[in-house]
């Protein structure tokens, strides 16, 4: 097993496991906007109180989402690791020796990750600390109790200030994924010059959409709610 170790140990290894980790995180982004998307549906939040207790109870959802948090402090750390080299392996720093072609997100992911990574944590103690420990109220749908997560986002989203921070947390989380995307699927060696001008513009799509998808859920509910 030593040819694992000193693989994932080193720089390729490394940008190996960011890559996974990215797409992975990607696959998770899609399954999280789809299932948020119930918020936009006018039942008073049954749709989406069934499915925030579906996907806090389900056996093979926890298991996903135990992948989840371990890919997201993979990437993470990984990412700190490689930012931290590179700057060591370019000492007079991107100014000076950045091609001209290389984008504002490929030379800024670390800030961008940074930056995510906050408004993670900020989501997750708003959001999933409540659902899982918080005193949420719980409501009831055809017999069943559930809690009632959808006022607890109702209540946050009033709160221009959280609006606001959503927004543009989105903004940063989209030029994140401009880059990653592609660059995830380069790593892995999926380079082509037939396929790569498709990934890359997927990629562009896909990091508009999502970011915009979840942009739109804090502005419709402030504009609606308040």
């Amino acid at each position: 097993m030593s040819w694992v170790t000193k693989t994932l140990s080193s720089t390729i290894g490394r940008k190996l496991i960011m890559s996974l980790t990215g797409l992975f995180l990607i696959l998770f982004l899609i399954g999280h906007v789809s299932g948020n998307m119930l918020l936009f549906k006018d039942d008073g939040g049954e749709a989406f109180n069934i499915y925030a207790h579906f996907m806090t109870t389900n056996p093979a959802v926890k298991i996903l989402s135990y992948l989840t948090y371990i890919s997201i402090i993979g990437h993470v750390i990984w990412s700190i690791w490689l930012t931290k080299t590179n700057k060591a392996a370019r000492p007079i720093g991107y100014g000076q020796s950045t091609p001209p072609s290389t984008s504002v997100a490929s030379r800024n992911m670390g800030i961008l990750g940074t930056i995510v990574l906050i408004f993670l944590v900020v989501h997750m103690k708003t959001f999933w600390y409540e659902m899982h420990w918080g005193g949420i109220p719980f409501v009831n749908y055809a017999g069943g109790e559930f809690k009632d997560l959808y006022t607890v986002v109702l209540f946050a989203f009033q709160n221009e200030f959280m609006v606001i921070g959503y927004v543009i947390a989105m903004a940063f989380l989209a030029f994140h994924l401009s880059h990653g995307f592609s660059s995830a699927f380069q790593t892995l060696g999926l380079n082509h010059r037939k396929y790569s001008p498709a990934i890359h513009t997927i990629g562009i799509l896909f990091s508009i959409l999502v970011p915009v998808l979840f942009a739109s859920m804090p502005v419709y509910i402030y504009f609606t709610q308040s």
